[in-house]
């Protein structure tokens, strides 16, 4: 069932995608501010502390460890982890490198989601708008319309597959609580700069307050 609503959450972002404008629409801007407040709440009220009670002296580097390579992966993708894409769509070739950047992104976000069943509403909530604008994007490029298929086939079937090889491949227990703590530093970095983002000239209003606030409370109390 993780798996089914992992890859419906993709599709319904691009269903989406092909009856509004995700960049141009204030209620998907909305959407994406609430996606960055829950993710961001379900870390820090759930994620840290897990990890922390392992009392490993490590965890607080590969935390950094995972902010440092989202950077990295945002440098590559342009920013599609959050909703802002920058590419060129008059380019003809397929963008090897922001699909490479996504699964990279999108399978080390499954390893945690079998922890928490909170972690994976918001991980849903979070790839519905960026699927969305992901597909916007692609459909608007020069790529045509089988290689957007692809790219966005595999991009739905990577969070399922760290999710499988997590649930599957008992060595990784071993290593479970730093790769948490890798995808904990991943998604401090994504919620938090949708939050800071999303707005027009970086500025705050009403609508994006209540949602955010909305956003943690439901978190919290869920």
């Amino acid at each position: 069932m993780i798996y089914i609503l992992l890859i419906l959450a993709v599709l319904l972002g691009y269903i989406i995608s092909r009856f509004l404008k995700p960049s141009n629409s204030v209620g998907f801007k909305l959407l994406l501010s609430f996606s960055g407040a829950y993710l961001l709440s379900v870390t820090v009220f759930e994620l840290l502390p897990e990890v922390y009670s392992t009392n490993n002296a490590h965890i607080g580097i590969f935390i950094m460890l995972g902010l440092l390579l989202q950077i990295l992966l945002e440098f590559l993708s342009k920013g599609a982890e959050h909703g802002h894409l920058h590419l060129d769509e008059n380019n003809r070739q397929f963008p090897i490198v922001l699909l490479v950047s996504l699964c990279i992104h999108s399978l080390l976000e499954g390893f945690p989601l079998n922890h928490t069943s909170h972690l994976l509403y918001g991980v849903l909530i979070h790839k519905i708008p960026i699927a969305a604008i992901l597909s916007t994007f692609l459909i608007h490029s020069k790529i045509g319309k089988p290689k957007v298929i692809l790219f966005l086939m595999i991009f739905a079937l990577m969070t399922p597959l760290g999710s499988f090889i997590q649930s599957n491949f008992e060595f990784l227990n071993t290593y479970s609580t730093y790769i948490s703590a890798l995808v904990i530093g991943i998604f401090l970095h994504v919620s938090t700069t949708i939050l800071f983002e999303t707005s027009k000239n970086h500025k705050f209003n009403a609508s994006k307050l209540g949602v955010i606030v909305i956003g943690i409370l439901l978190a919290y109390l869920l």
